[in-house]
């Protein structure tokens, strides 16, 4: 008998993605619980009712995926405040006041201040998986 992919089941994924237009990427594993939201709301409806051994192709627009662009995301932050080394375009690694981790990327370096852009790097950004 083949396993259904349904809420509550431990699910095993191999996936690849590209985002836009872009090459795909390496396959990836991933184990998830199904109906927990541990994976992209896109890819759990994608999922959902799927036999083992079964493939297909999706693709998961912004609001199934990593959300849309929030320009509120963007802040800028007093430049003592983060490390010494920070350049443009590099992805740090912050916590929040509860001690969550923030991914956030320098988009802009200032004489005493960094813009930092909270977003996820595919919000906004339309995934295609296999």
């Amino acid at each position: 008998m083949t396993a259904t992919a349904m809420k509550g089941k431990q699910i095993g994924l191999e996936y690849a993605y590209k985002v836009d237009d872009n090459e795909w990427e390496q396959p990836r594993q991933v184990t998830y619980t199904h109906g927990t939201n541990q994976v992209i709301r896109g890819i759990e409806s994608a999922v959902e009712g799927m036999v083992g051994g079964e493939s297909k192709q999706v693709v998961v627009a912004p609001t199934d995926g990593f959300g849309e662009r929030d320009p509120n995301a963007i802040r800028e932050v007093n430049k003592q405040e983060l490390p010494g080394d920070i350049r443009v375009g590099a992805q740090l690694r912050l916590k929040d006041n509860a001690g969550r981790d923030l991914l956030p990327s320098v988009i802009e370096i200032k004489d005493h201040t960094a813009l930092l852009d909270f977003n996820h790097p595919l919000a906004g950004r339309r995934c295609s998986t296999i």
